[in-house]
């Protein structure tokens, strides 16, 4: 069990070699959820997340011997790249293993930092045994990413900051996967406001908290894909469990949409790009699941910031179709010059805007003179498309549901 005491250690081990990254209020946040928030950015770190901080201070202990032979590590892609810049830093070599599936941009990233990178296995599970494998093979230490006492005491860094940052602290929404983080942070904050909620939040893809919650022990789930990859952990761990359960006031899951729309907000709102499980505090405030945290000070833990440019192009155009503002009908006209361009016309009148048609007639039913139009339109929000639909219906075009 690590103490206060751990955390308040790190800190000095991690001083000057980890960003102290900025609590910033955010007020268009504030307005859409009703809480007077505040954003800990921590994707402004070099390397994209608060991983950093327990690789500094798990790599900062190890016996001079073992720093010239090196660390290995499974990861998703965030501990990883900690754990090569900091290795790189202090000259530990550092190996990592990721998952095949794991982010492109996680894979270079680490490659460019100076890490010895293998894709092994098709979860973090495999990965991890792989990598213990060949720690034992090669006489490397593995760090664990969520659940040596080192790194969690690490993480815990990112909680006195934040009580020093935002003066009378209601509540801290905290993304958990493995759980270090939460178990640091939680630790750290309770230690110095204890009358301060805190939140842990999870996808409903990767709730291994919840079930360890409802077991009374870290339990085995089976993870779904989800946009918080980061958040892909089939177990949470022991270590943080252990420190974390006492100290949570409440779990909040939120869904795929939810994080998706979340993502958006954030790009649109904060002009910050975060990737899925940073967007998952966010989420939580949007759920309508937080009524108690009206007009309180909220802290959300924008914990990393590396998501696959190609990932958050699809991840934008999800929110905005969550949104209401890309969408999708059929329209059934007549497959008479000028049909389209009336079709498209009576579309832009209402200030939608048409990014797609598609005509379809070999398909289109047994009427011969008609034709199915599939229309793709950017619209303002769900009402502006109920209202686009009604005045092609008053104009004599029926309109069709499409996927």
């Amino acid at each position: 069990m690590i103490t206060f005491q751990d955390i308040e250690e790190a800190r000095k081990r991690i001083d000057g070699a980890v960003y102290y990254s900025p609590c910033q209020p955010s007020i268009p946040l504030s307005e859409i959820t009703g809480m007077e928030i505040f954003c800990k950015l921590e994707n402004l770190q070099r390397t994209g997340s608060f991983k950093e901080r327990g690789a500094r201070n798990a790599l900062a202990q190890l016996p001079s011997g073992q720093q010239k032979r090196g660390v290995i590590a499974a990861s998703a892609g965030n501990h990883a790249q900690a754990l090569a810049y900091q290795g790189k830093l202090l000259g530990i070599p550092a190996t990592v293993v990721m998952p095949k599936h794991a982010p492109l941009i996680k894979i270079g990233n680490c490659q460019k930092l100076g890490a010895t990178v293998i894709l092994h296995g098709k979860d973090f599970a495999e990965a991890k045994e792989h990598a213990h494998s060949i720690g034992k093979e090669r006489g490397l230490a593995y760090i664990d990413g969520y659940d040596d006492p080192a790194i969690i005491a690490g993480q815990g860094t990112l909680g006195l900051e934040i009580v020093e940052q935002v003066p009378n602290l209601d509540a801290v929404i905290i993304p958990v996967g493995g759980g270090g983080l939460l178990a640091g942070v939680a630790l750290a904050v309770k230690s110095l406001r204890p009358n301060t909620k805190i939140i842990a939040v999870e996808a409903d893809h990767v709730a291994s908290f919840s079930a360890a919650i409802r077991a009374g022990q870290p339990v085995t789930i089976s993870p779904q894909p989800t946009l918080a990859d980061g958040l892909a952990i089939a177990q949470i761990g022991r270590n943080a469990f252990e420190v974390a359960a006492p100290l949570v006031d409440r779990t909040i899951t939120v869904t795929e949409e939810q994080v998706a729309v979340s993502i958006l907000r954030i790009v649109e709102l904060e002009k910050g790009v975060v990737e899925g499980a940073a967007a998952t505090p966010l989420a939580a405030c949007l759920s309508g699941q937080l009524p108690e945290l009206a007009r309180r000070r909220v802290v959300l833990i924008l914990s990393g910031g590396n998501i696959d440019p190609n990932v958050l192009s699809r991840v934008v155009e999800r929110g905005l179709v969550a949104d209401g503002r890309l969408c999708r009908f059929t329209a059934i006209i007549s497959d008479r010059p000028g049909g389209l361009a009336d079709l498209t016309a009576q579309i832009a009148s209402t200030g939608a805007s048409v990014k797609q048609v598609l005509h379809d007639r070999a398909f289109a039913g047994s009427d011969v003179s008609a034709v199915h139009v599939l229309c793709t339109v950017e619209t303002r929000d769900w009402q502006h498309l109920m209202e686009l639909r009604a005045l092609l219906k008053a104009h004599g075009v029926e309109t069709l549901d499409s996927k």
